[in-house]
């Protein structure tokens, strides 16, 4: 499990704010110190004839950011992680949230309890009736924020849609398209938001993160992490022009990255992996030429590769709210039925959401074509999870830089799939940008957070994919 992206930790004040009010007794500052050095600044802040104590910030120097500048992000309140994901608290804040005492007086709905054990002494924020967060008002804003502040939040819900990997001596900044304002591309660019990102780091990122190893490149093929970012800046050269559509370049990436593969060992661990590198991308680009044969883009998945991709999309266009998961055995049982047709497919496609509807599977299956507006959220996607390291390594499961990048690929013909089924539930045969949109929302939820995409029979599915040589067809097919 990645620390980054899952330990869910953040910590932002107004520094102009405490600054205020230290003169007017609301907040008050104490450092902490550890072997004579000093390793914190703790802030605590009173409210209404009642104190807290926020996270302690680390006092270190300043942790160096490695940025996705090309992506924009601010919150617009769509409340749309309040409902659809469960929160997991700390004993810490969990305590902290009991000794606020929330009562329905608070707005809290009646009878409704705060907590839910999930075994153990693992707790989670309680939801509504309608699947929303119990602290989100009918306004759609946090009761605990509106009261305490950002940082007397959960650190799962301060963190999102962010996730922090490591990155040698730099840290790796990506970000969760599951939040429609992230694929939507709305807001500030995160450049300039450096600073209060810097901030959110200082607590999400352990000491001695720069001696974390880089993750592997392929099975058994391990290098330095400066020769593991060069395969990185391939990737995201590979994926960067704008005259080239991103199948073709998704496919190139492939068969480069196959190259790699079948590469010895000792070639990859040489002092100058760039001139190894170049070469086969260039080979890329020579065996895959801007135009894409008919003939090749026609070329249908074998029916037993079918089926597996349609398992796999099954996974990424499940809901998994906190209803869902507490349905019991009835909720099973409806699931394990659902894949049973996935696995056939044939009839009507089974809708595991409200958004779809029942509709044939071989509608699914007819010429959609790509939205051409969607070129730059594809291109946007790809470079934001590479750059940010978001698909192998601890981020994903423990996964190679290869196998990631494989599985990464599948997003796109699982999410044009998923894309389809959207616009066939509106009785459209020709896909809107918004379509796709929403299916990336719906996709990127899952992908490297569902413990499921990291087991065994899922890793299986790429791995067999990609050895029988069908992840390119796939993306050919459903961009048709």
């Amino acid at each position: 499990m990645a620390y980054y992206t899952k330990t869910m930790a953040f910590f932002t004040i107004k520094w102009r704010k405490i600054l205020d009010r230290l003169f007017y007794g609301d907040y008050y500052c104490r450092y902490i110190w550890h072997g004579g050095h000093k390793k914190g600044l703790e802030i605590s802040y009173r409210s209404k004839g009642k104190s807290m104590t926020v996270p302690t910030v680390n006092a270190a120097l300043a942790i160096s950011l490695k940025l996705p500048t090309i992506q924009n992000w601010s919150c617009h309140h769509c409340t749309n992680c309040c409902r659809h994901h469960a929160i997991e608290v700390t004993a810490e804040e969990r305590r902290r949230i009991l000794s606020q005492r929330w009562t329905v007086k608070d707005g809290l709905p009646t009878g409704e309890a705060v907590f839910v054990r999930q075994g153990g002494e693992r707790y989670r924020l309680a939801h509504q009736t309608d699947g929303a967060c119990v602290f989100l008002d009918e306004r759609g804003l946090c009761r605990i924020h509106a009261k305490y502040g950002e940082a007397a939040k959960p650190r799962a819900c301060r963190v999102y849609p962010y996730a922090f990997h490591p990155a040698g001596k730099k840290v790796a900044v990506s970000l969760r398209f599951s939040c429609p304002s992230v694929a939507a591309n709305r807001g500030l660019s995160l450049g300039r938001q450096r600073d209060e990102i810097q901030r959110l780091a200082r607590v999400v990122v352990p000491d001695g993160h720069e001696r974390m190893p880089a993750p592997a490149v392929s099975k058994g093929k391990r290098v330095d992490w400066l020769d593991f970012m060069r395969f990185i800046t391939a990737l995201d050269e590979t994926l960067t022009p704008a005259n080239a559509p991103i199948t073709l370049k998704l496919q190139r990436a492939l068969y480069w990255l196959n190259l790699v593969e079948k590469s010895p060992t000792d070639g990859l661990a040489v002092n100058r992996p760039g001139d190894m590198l170049d070469f086969m991308r260039q080979a890329a680009c020579h065996c895959l030429p801007e135009e894409t044969p008919p003939s090749l883009s026609e070329e249908v998945p074998a029916a037993m590769m079918k089926k597996m991709f349609r398992q796999l999309t099954a996974q990424y266009a499940r809901k998994d709210t906190v209803a869902d998961l507490s349905s019991g055995w009835s909720g099973r049982w409806k699931l394990l039925r659902a894949a049973m047709r996935f696995t056939r497919g044939t009839g009507l496609v089974p809708a595991l959401q409200t958004v779809f509807r029942e509709v044939p599977f071989e509608s699914l299956e007819q010429p959609f074509g790509v939205p051409e507006e969607c070129e730059d959220l594809w291109t946007r996607y790809f470079r934001v999870k590479v750059q940010g390291l978001h698909f192998c390594g601890p981020a994903f499961y423990g996964w190679p830089l290869v196998e990631g990048f494989r599985s990464l690929a599948l997003v796109f013909p699982a999410t044009m799939w998923i894309a389809r089924w959207l616009a066939v539930s509106q009785n459209r045969t020709k896909l809107s940008a918004e379509d796709v949109s929403q299916a990336l929302t719906i996709s990127d939820r899952h992908h490297g957070y569902s413990p499921i995409f990291g087991s065994f029979g899922f890793r299986g599915r790429v791995q067999t994919l990609s050895r029988m040589g069908e992840i390119p067809k796939l993306i050919r097919w459903y961009a048709r």
